[in-house]
């Protein structure tokens, strides 16, 4: 493996009696794709914040590049690219004339900006509506020009925030394979997302976040194994059907299927032998599911086994944790404007002392 591009120890952040991140460590390698999973309200949003100096920690550390994110944090800024959740583009201005801003904004060499933005607009197919005031763009189209940005300065790391978030298929598959094309051109990518198909397809290494703390770190490959290769769901029709079929399939396999309402779940590495062991017992109970699917199991699979629910449902109150939802205004510095180049403190706390100068 590499030399680590971003290096993260012990690391944690308090927002009064709420602790955000629970002292979490991990390294990214150079030149891959590394993704950070969880759902709203896990800690991935203040983790992207610390690792991009936009907050500083409670405590551990963390560097980028070997730079400390808090006493070098002007260099890690000038070493990174960040497209947060929320557009960082003005919208009446051009796609061209953003790009170029943005270029003045990140100290790109004036003889760089005009072609480098042309060959953004290229690269994310942007060049026919370049002219254009992006409020005309569509969802697409602004994600992809936000990602552009982000990637002016052409920095070696790249922290993507949820980037296909509302997005459709179509495009939300055009921005894998722009991302697959970064990094087999050298950028390290940390992408947090809800989507965990996303990490699935990108990620080469995934590391699970609920509620502050890692619950799992690996390769999505081994993660599915760990949980069994085939998924089999019942669709029972009825809750009071789908509580009696588990009783029966416990009774028959030795332990009982995950239900939600009528549905029944099992994993298996030997999908073929619990297929049958499954249905034999509902025979038995005289009981006919009216559906049956059997599936290769998924990231999201493993996440409602190690935690109980799906990535994209709300936390116990329903809102995210304090410092994952950021107002727009927070973020919309992040792709690309000073906040990430410059040199001044961290928003939560600028006078504490070893920050930025």
């Amino acid at each position: 493996m590499g030399q680590a591009a971003i290096s993260v120890v012990g690391l944690s952040k308090r927002f009064g009696s709420v602790t955000a991140l629970h002292g979490v460590d991990f390294d990214v390698p150079a030149g891959t794709v590394f993704g950070l999973l969880g759902p709203n309200g896990a800690g991935k949003t203040t983790a992207i914040r610390i690792l991009t100096t936009i907050l500083r920690p409670s405590g551990g550390h963390a560097a980028v590049l070997g730079h400390d994110v808090v006493r070098e944090a002007a260099t890690v800024r000038r070493l990174i690219g960040l497209a947060g959740q929320y557009a960082a583009v003005d919208p009446n201005l051009t796609g061209r004339e953003n790009l170029r801003l943005i270029g003045r904004l990140t100290q790109l060499p004036r003889a760089r900006r005009r072609p480098r933005a042309a060959e953004l607009l290229d690269r994310f197919d942007l060049a026919e509506a370049a002219d254009r005031p992006v409020r005309t763009y569509s969802g697409g189209m602004r994600r992809r020009l936000d990602v552009a940005a982000a990637l002016v300065p052409e920095p070696p790391v790249l922290f993507l925030d949820e980037p296909t978030t509302g997005l459709d298929p179509q495009s939300r598959t055009a921005l894998w394979e722009l991302i697959r094309e970064l990094v087999r051109d050298g950028t390290t990518v940390l992408l947090t997302t809800q989507y965990l198909e996303e990490a699935d397809r990108l990620a080469t290494r995934v590391v699970v976040v609920n509620e502050g703390r890692i619950i799992a770190d690996d390769t999505p490959a081994v993660l599915k194994a760990r949980l069994g290769n085939t998924v089999i769901e019942l669709g029972m029709g009825d809750e009071a059907r789908a509580v009696r079929a588990a009783s029966l399939i416990a009774n028959r396999v030795g332990e009982p299927p995950e239900r939600e309402g009528a549905l029944l779940r099992l994993a298996s590495r030997d999908g073929s032998r619990l297929l049958l062991d499954v249905l034999h017992s509902l025979e038995a109970g005289r009981l006919v599911p009216h559906t049956v699917t059997v599936r290769e199991s998924s990231l999201d699979d493993v996440f409602l086994a190690l935690t109980g629910r799906r990535t994209r449902d709300a936390g116990p109150a329903g809102a995210p944790a304090p410092g994952e939802a950021s107002a727009p205004t927070g973020d919309s510095a992040s792709a690309g404007s000073p906040a990430p180049t410059g040199g001044s403190a961290p928003v939560d706390d600028p006078a504490s002392p070893g920050g930025p100068s």
